[in-house]
């Protein structure tokens, strides 16, 4: 039998992905640990489940964030949030996630299974299970680390149709809380800078929000979307584009830490185009936004959240914000990346 891994000092090889014994060591000692569960234990190339009745949401990602390790996370919990995250933006009730890993020669294995003990923590505290998974290692050199690509599946309730055309003129726009938590915080570690206040990734599993909201008023919710690349100006421009309307917001009601904005005006940024991993975005009919408010707020991931603007009509679909000194500007998306590598 061949000796255990050393997680401490080890480093990957080009074996490690050659799917030998020393590629079933790798996936027992590092992922099977730490992302245990029964379906994961059968062992097999695909997880044989029963599921509820209902609607089936199904999405994929890849993560390649820069640096791996952040303040209030890493790249193993963000790709567990971030899926999530996408199955709960159609009022989904997560189930399963898969897992592919891609390695490069050289990484170290302290490294990897500190990230697959933080997406062991992150699913196993959103109560969903990654129950299947690949892994793959290239030649030093070829993928900077690790890269991440998970898959999601989940339910939606008989009866909620949650969708990016569905927007209306009158309708509220209500933001689950403050923006650019989790783009600064990568860049500040990216670049070493210091601030006299740690700035934390807001990343987290936002669905049992997301529930809260829908039983608040199942009937009253458009559409839901997650900020993160582009942030909430590229996510808005968005929803305009597919429901064919305006968008008007309101500066002051944008809530932004005081460290981020002056971290943002600092480098140069706008909190509206920066990413968030823990923040959602809700167009609700207006009857009910108060309603749908009071159960965000209720709720820890919603605690500071807020209406922002209006849907209106606008055959130009533009995304406008009434400014504090009260004017008015264009809210557009970028031309270029402005944080590379931050999901």
């Amino acid at each position: 039998m061949s000796r255990k891994l050393d997680l401490v000092h080890g480093r990957v090889d080009l074996s490690h992905g050659a799917g030998g014994r020393a590629m079933a060591q790798l996936i027992e000692e590092v992922f099977a640990r730490a992302l245990d569960n029964p379906l994961l234990r059968q062992g097999n190339d695909q997880a044989a489940f029963e599921v509820d009745a209902g609607t089936m949401v199904m999405s994929t990602d890849g993560y390649v964030v820069s640096p791996l390790f952040f303040p209030g996370g890493d790249i193993g919990s963000l790709a567990v949030h971030g899926t999530i995250n996408d199955l709960a933006m159609a009022g989904a009730r997560p189930l399963h996630l898969s897992a592919s890993f891609i390695i490069e020669e050289g990484f170290a294995l302290a490294d990897l299974a500190r990230i697959a003990r933080s997406m062991g923590d992150a699913a196993r505290g959103a109560g969903v299970a990654v129950v299947t998974g690949d892994t793959k290692v290239v030649e030093r050199g070829k993928a900077d680390g690790v890269f991440i690509c998970t898959s999601g599946i989940g339910v939606v309730p008989a009866g909620l149709r949650l969708s990016g055309e569905r927007a209306r003129a009158g309708d509220v726009v209500l933001l689950s809380g403050t923006i650019g938590d989790h783009g600064v915080a990568v860049m500040s570690r990216r670049d070493n800078l210091e601030f006299d206040t740690e700035i934390v990734s807001d990343s987290a599993a936002l669905h049992e929000l997301v529930a809260a909201m829908v039983n608040a008023a199942p009937q009253a919710l458009r559409l839901m979307r997650d900020p993160t690349r582009g942030g909430v100006a590229a996510t808005l421009n968005e929803i305009a584009h597919q429901s064919q309307v305006g968008v008007v917001l309101r500066e002051d009601a944008i809530p932004v830490l005081p460290q981020v904005a002056a971290a943002c005006e600092l480098l140069g940024l706008d909190p509206l185009n920066v990413a968030n991993e823990g923040k959602l975005l809700a167009v609700v009919a207006p009857g009910e936004a108060d309603a749908v408010l009071a159960a965000m707020r209720a709720h820890p991931l919603g605690a500071r959240a807020a209406c922002i603007g209006e849907i209106v009509d606008d055959a130009r679909c533009f995304v406008q914000m009434i400014t504090s000194f009260g004017g008015r500007r264009m809210v557009d998306w970028l031309a270029a990346e402005q944080l590379p590598r931050i999901c």
